[in-house]
C-alpha cells in the first residue's frame, strides 16, 4: 500500500529480504535460529531467575548481571521472531512503515543501553579490586539502581534521536529492504532523498558513544591491571582476573561486530550479514554461558536453583 504526498508516493510497508542463503534452505534454518532464540531466551532467564533469587548474589556485579541478561533476551527478540516470520511464509517478510521504525527504536534502544552497561559494569569492577574498602560504600544499592536507570534512560534518548531522524525522511520506493531487520543504514538507502547529514549524524553519535564508552572501559582496565600486578600472592592474582575474564570477553564480542556495520552507512546486504547476524542472534546466546562458565558462584547458585530451589542464608560480601 501507498500514501500520497505532495509530488511523491510514500510506502506503507517494507519488505525484509531476509539472509543470504536462506531462502535455498528455509526449514534449516527456521529450526536453527528458533533453537538459538530459545536457548537465548532460556538462558537469560535462568542467570536473571538466579541473580534474583538466590542470596549469595547481592553484590552490584550480579545486579548488573541481571540487567545485561533481560537485555539480551529483549535485544534478541526484537530480530529473530520477525526472521522465522519471514523463513515459513513470503508474507511473514512485509513489515508496515510504523512496525519497522518501532522494531528499529527498540534494537538501538536495548543495543545502546548495553553499551552504557557494560561501561558500568568495568566501572563496577575497576571499584571492587582498585579501591575494595571504599567498594561498599562507593557502590551501594541505590547508586547501582541509580546507574542502572541512568543507562535506560540514556539508551531511549540515544535511539530516539536516530528514530526519528531516520523515518522523517521521505520513503516513497523501492520498499525492499536488503536485510533482514529494519536497521539504520540499510533503511536509509530506500530514502527517496539525500541522506548524507544522516550518516554525518550516525558516524558521530554512534563513533563518539561507542568509542566514548570502549575508552572508559579500557581505562578502566589498565587501573585493574595495575592493582591486580600489585597483589603478593598468585591465587589472589587469579581470583582478581577471573571476575574481569567474562565481561571483558562479552564486551569484545559486543564492539567487534557494530564496527563492521556502522563505520560503512552505504553497506547492507550480505557484506554486513555476517558479523549482524553474530552481534543480534548469536552473543545474546552466548552471554549467559560465558558467566556461567567463568564463575563458580553462578554456577553453584544455579545448580541450587535447579535442584532445591533458592534457600534463604547470609550474602556473601562482594568479590575483592
Amino acid at each position: 500500500m501507498e500514501t500520497k504526498w505532495p509530488n511523491q508516493t510514500l510506502v506503507t510497508h517494507f519488505i525484509l529480504e531476509g539472509m543470504a542463503n536462506t531462502p535455498e534452505h528455509p526449514i534449516f534454518f527456521f529450526i536453527l535460529f528458533f533453537l538459538i532464540y530459545t536457548t537465548t531466551v532460556v538462558g537469560n532467564f535462568l542467570i536473571l531467575l538466579t541473580v534474583g533469587l538466590d542470596p549469595h548474589l547481592r553484590s552490584p556485579m550480579y545486579h548488573f548481571l541481571g540487567h545485561l541478561s533481560f537485555l539480551d533476551a529483549c535485544l534478541s527478540t526484537v530480530t529473530v521472531p520477525k526472521v522465522l516470520a519471514g523463513l515459513l511464509t513470503p508474507e511473514g517478510k512485509v513489515i508496515s512503515f510504523e512496525g519497522c521504525a518501532i522494531q528499529l527504536y527498540f534494537f538501538h534502544f536495548l543495543a545502546s543501553t548495553e553499551c552504557f552497561l557494560y561501561t558500568v559494569m568495568a566501572y563496577d569492577r575497576y571499584m571492587a579490586i582498585s579501591q575494595p574498602l571504599r567498594y561498599p560504600v562507593v557502590m551501594s544499592q541505590r547508586v547501582c539502581a541509580g546507574f542502572a536507570g541512568a543507562t535506560w534512560a540514556t539508551g531511549a534518548i540515544h535511539s530516539a534521536i536516530h528514530t526519528s531522524l531516520t523515518f522523517h525522511l521521505p520513503y516513497c520506493g523501492p520498499s525492499h529492504i536488503a536485510y533482514f531487520f529494519c536497521d539504520i543504514p540499510p533503511v536509509l538507502k530506500l530514502a527517496c532523498t539525500e541522506t548524507a547529514l544522516n550518516e554525518i549524524v550516525l558516524l558521530a553519535n554512534i563513533g563518539i558513544v561507542g568509542t566514548g564508552c570502549l575508552l572508559l572501559i579500557i581505562i578502566s582496565y589498565v587501573f585493574i591491571v595495575a592493582s591486580v600486578l600489585r597483589i603478593r600472592t598468585a591465587d589472589g592474582r587469579r581470583r582478581a582476573f577471573s571476575t574481569c575474564t567474562a565481561h571483558l570477553t562479552v564486551v569484545f564480542l559486543y564492539y567487534m561486530p557494530p564496527l563492521c556495520i556502522y563505520i560503512q552507512p552505504h553497506s547492507s546486504g550480505a557484506g554486513i550479514g555476517a558479523p549482524a547476524v553474530f552481534y543480534t542472534i548469536v552473543t545474546p546466546m552466548l552471554n549467559p554461558f560465558i558467566y556461567t562458565l567463568r564463575n563458580k558462584e553462578v554456577k553453584r547458585a544455579l545448580r541450587r536453583l535447579l535442584c532445591h530451589g533458592p534457600r534463604d542464608s547470609p550474602a556473601i560480601s562482594p568479590p575483592p
